[in-house]
């Protein structure tokens, strides 16, 4: 792996792959530093060596019958208690280092699988170093060029260590055919593959949907089936980029569309065969790391294979165009215990009554066996006691994990609304359908079960080179048109996927705002409004970018319209003091301020509904949950014209409101009384929050009036139907408005008493992008 650019000490001027460069800068950021990254890679090194190696020991170098006890050790040395001359140590089922090395000589078999490994592993040496030397180097860079030490790299944000980056573009020319960089620059190189693979998923072009017998409509996307697709489309041989930035010139044309469609399928076929020839040696290892990886923790938290986890598909659905890593995360982290409150929230009364007599009967066995070795430890003897102990310990937790909280109450329909302040995407038929079992499969879809992400990870060598040829392959022509109409070219930065250019006018949906300001047909439309979602997204979370002119008339249309909405709106200060209550109803622990106001909005069309009256004992007016988001999002915008000197998260912390609420104050108290250090950290994250609420402040508003435009005839307040508080206590009206209690239609209750997984990695992704100093479309 040759290094991809060499550095003049103390200068990067033109530097050839800048989105190597800005990848590694970012990467480097996010895994604090060069020790730990080269520690992590060490120890991956290791890792695969003591795998291969302790599978190969276990397989050859233990007799097991002695182990099992199945044949008879007699122990004959002088001084020997014969009481325990048949008694088997650890050793004794060890073989001599000169026969278990016979064995594996004999076994053709191991030995094969054994140079396989060392290829691989040497292999991965050699890119470890080839790390070592290229991190050396961006650490460099970050002491004399972004003047950021190692032990002060914790506290700086992406946004910090960025601006330094767009400042000294201006002193070192990095990048020579573009006189300044842009936030939308850098993104766009560091996100050049993945903003494709966004916009793929969004266009349902990826066979990643399949119809199973019995099963229906299943999702099946793997970390394997990942690097596949990225290898067929992106860097592989014979992928349709010609270097790391530029889309081969043929793909751009389409009077041979046809005879590339069929290269490209030769290439899938070629892919998916060696796939299919590789399963069995990826299938062992899928294997050997997982049991490796997961049988102590299902031992000790049997219950954690019933946790959920974004499921990578959902994390490509969910993702926003031009998104780091680091965002998305923070936005679904927001997003998770919301989410698993509306999966709770779905119970089966049928399950639940098999599961607590389930955990009735193997708790009684349970309990008697553990009375028994209280009694008298030689009960642990017994063959196969431990074994009956453990397993039954792990039914029952399994079991209680089916019978939900007796006490608890749901209402699916304002769960699902929280879950969209967070993630932003939802279907349109979603809406008002939160209690159906069909809306929760879906969802589903997006947040699995850890358990069964472990299933698909172990079925993925097998499945993999099915899906490559006999689905991947009659996509071919549409992957072909799909580049070639959906890349442009931007001076200075390369092609990039058109959608990353989040350009209203070309890719803006009617319905989502964009009416009037769009010229896309329906083919170049994203799905889901997510180039304006993507738009906003990214104006907030980098306030000192300046978007295009299409891009800014569509932000000013929005802001007008916010306006507008906000005069019949409640008051900011009416929703923090609604905050305790509007968190309780939804069943939250109390949270920042950011949170509680965002609970605020989303709960208090229930509490005007309901004839609920203001702290001046006056009525207070239905609202909808738009015109609340555009209230407070008003004061915000409002507050930054009134305030501009004030510090605040991205223009965006309400200054009206900031010095009058304890909450504030109280942050405002502890910031001061920190040391400098301590102060940025906390103001950083306190900034970052904010932000986060904006954005979900904005998606709440802006699917509001998406529903009105689709479906006029549904009312704006249909996601929170009225509630009289005087029935919040009531299982009748629970039931009449959507919510539910887990007790309710329940039996009677038993009185019982009561892979190595990881974020999904992105060295290999080399991107790219701009705000286009000038961009020709690529049309058919």
């Amino acid at each position: 792996m040759m290094r991809v650019s060499i550095f003049v000490p103390d200068s990067w001027h033109h530097i050839k792959n800048l989105d190597n460069f800005f990848t590694r800068i970012y990467h480097f950021h996010q895994k604090n530093g060069f020790a730990c990254m080269m520690l992590s890679e060490c120890f991956e090194l290791i890792q695969f060596l003591f795998v291969v190696t302790f599978t190969t020991f276990l397989v050859n170098c233990v007799e097991y019958d002695i182990l099992f006890a199945n044949r008879a050790v007699n122990h004959t040395g002088q001084g020997q208690n014969p009481f325990e001359r048949n008694k088997v140590t650890l050793p004794d089922a060890i073989l001599p280092s000169q026969q278990c090395t016979q064995r594996i000589q004999e076994n053709s078999w191991i030995i094969f699988l054994l140079i396989m490994a060392a290829t691989f592993w040497i292999y991965r040496l050699v890119k470890v170093f080839c790390n070592v030397m290229s991190y050396w180097e961006i650490r460099q860079f970050y002491i004399k060029a972004l003047k950021i030490k190692m032990d002060e790299l914790c506290n700086f944000t992406w946004q910090e260590v960025q601006d330094r980056l767009i400042n000294l573009q201006r002193e070192q020319q990095m990048c020579i055919h573009k006189k300044e960089l842009t936030e939308l620059d850098i993104y766009h190189r560091i996100l050049r593959f993945k903003n494709y693979m966004v916009a793929m998923i969004n266009k349902s072009l990826l066979p990643v949907h399949l119809q199973l017998p019995l099963l229906g409509n299943v999702v099946f996307l793997t970390q394997g089936l990942k690097y596949n697709f990225e290898l067929i489309l992106f860097w592989g041989p014979g992928s349709l980029f010609q270097n790391k930035w530029n889309l081969h010139p043929k793909y751009k044309r389409s009077g041979n569309r046809l005879e590339l469609a069929q290269n490209l399928s030769r290439v899938i076929l070629l892919i998916g065969v060696a796939n299919l020839l590789l399963c069995p040696f990826i299938l062992v290892w899928q294997v050997l790391y997982a049991f490796f990886s997961y049988t102590e923790v299902i031992r000790r938290e049997p219950g954690s294979l019933g946790a959920r986890r974004w499921s990578l598909y959902g994390r490509l659905y969910l993702r926003h165009f031009n998104e780091l890593n680091h965002e998305l995360h923070g936005r679904l982290g927001r997003g998770y215990k919301p989410t698993s409150k509306y999966m709770n929230s779905f119970t089966s009364p049928l399950l639940t009554v098999l599961a607590k007599n389930v955990a009735f009967f193997s708790g009684s066995v349970l309990a008697v066996l553990i009375a028994l070795t209280v009694y008298d430890e030689d009960v642990l003897t017994v063959q196969h006691i431990l074994t009956a102990i453990t397993v039954l310990g792990v039914v029952i937790t399994i079991t209680r994990s089916f019978i939900p909280d007796e006490h608890m109450v749901w209402c699916p329909e304002q769960l699902l609304q929280c879950v969209l302040a967070h993630i932003h995407y939802m279907p349109d038929h979603w809406r008002g359908n939160a209690n159906k079992s069909e809306t929760r499969d879906e969802v589903a879809q997006l947040f699995q079960y850890k358990a069964v992400f472990i299933l698909e990870e172990l079925l993925s060598p097998i499945v993999t080179p099915f899906i490559l040829i006999f689905l991947l392959r009659n996509k071919s022509l549409e992957i072909i048109d799909f580049f070639r109409n959906f890349t442009v070219e931007v001076v200075g930065v390369g092609d990039i996927c058109s959608f990353a250019q989040m350009d209203i006018r070309r890719h803006g949906n009617p319905t989502w705002m964009s009416e009037g300001q769009t010229e896309a047909s329906v083919y170049q439309q994203a799905e889901n409004g997510k180039t304006e979602l993507s738009l906003m997204h990214f104006t907030i979370k980098n306030p000192h970018w300046q978007p295009p002119q299409e891009s800014s008339l569509f932000i000013s249309h929005l802001k007008e319209k916010v306006q507008h909405d906000a005069q019949g709106g409640p008051s900011t200060q009416l929703l923090l003091s609604e905050a305790p209550l509007c968190t309780s109803l939804q069943s939250n622990e109390s949270g920042t301020g950011p949170e509680n106001l965002l609970a605020s909005v989303l709960a208090h069309p229930i509490l005007t509904a309901s004839g609920l009256q203001g702290r001046d004992h006056r009525f207070i007016p239905p609202s909808s949950a738009a015109s609340a988001a555009a209230s407070v999002l008003a004061s915000l915008s409002s507050s930054h014209h009134a305030h501009p000197g004030r510090s605040r998260p991205h223009g965006l912390l309400p200054s009206s409101v900031y010095p009058e609420t304890t909450m504030y104050h109280s942050d405002r108290t502890i910031i001061n009384s920190m040391s400098h250090s301590d102060s940025h950290i906390r103001s950083n994250a306190l900034h970052s929050e904010f932000a986060s609420a904006e954005m979900s402040l904005h998606a709440i508003y802006m699917h509001e009036l998406h529903q009105q435009s689709s479906h006029p005839q549904r009312t704006s307040g249909q996601w929170q139907t009225s509630v009289p508080m005087r029935d919040l206590h009531s299982n009748t009206a629970f039931h009449s408005h959507g919510c539910h209690s887990s007790n309710i239609s329940m039996p009677a209750p038993a009185h019982l008493g009561g892979w190595k997984e990881e974020e999904e990695e992105e060295d290999q992704e080399i991107n790219s992008g701009s705000t286009p100093t000038k961009a020709t479309p690529h049309s058919s």
